[in-house]
């Protein structure tokens, strides 16, 4: 009688590997801050706001332009007039 050969097993079709995920999008980071109530000021924190939707090489650019603003309104509060200096004072009488 001749030998039965077996037939191969089927293992079926592999599923296919998921593809790993990329990057994730830009996304708010959800940090809350509180007015300052100095609108210059205020309007500066507030650009920190576009960093959220942008790509990480994008923040840079946003951190620089917002400390560049800050330390504008700094500076301005150095040129800002204050009360007269105190003049020399009067010889005393002796």
């Amino acid at each position: 009688m001749p030998e039965s050969v077996p037939e191969p097993v089927s293992e079926g079709v592999p599923e296919p590997v998921p593809e790993p995920p990329g990057p994730a999008e830009p996304a708010p980071l959800g940090v809350p801050r509180a007015p300052t109530g100095v609108p210059e000021v205020d309007a500066r924190l507030d650009r920190l706001a576009d960093a959220d939707h942008l790509e990480t090489s994008g923040h840079l650019a946003v951190y620089e332009d917002v400390h560049g603003g800050l330390r504008d309104t700094l500076t301005a509060l150095d040129r800002r007039p204050g009360p007269p200096a105190p003049g020399p004072r009067p010889p005393s009488a002796t």
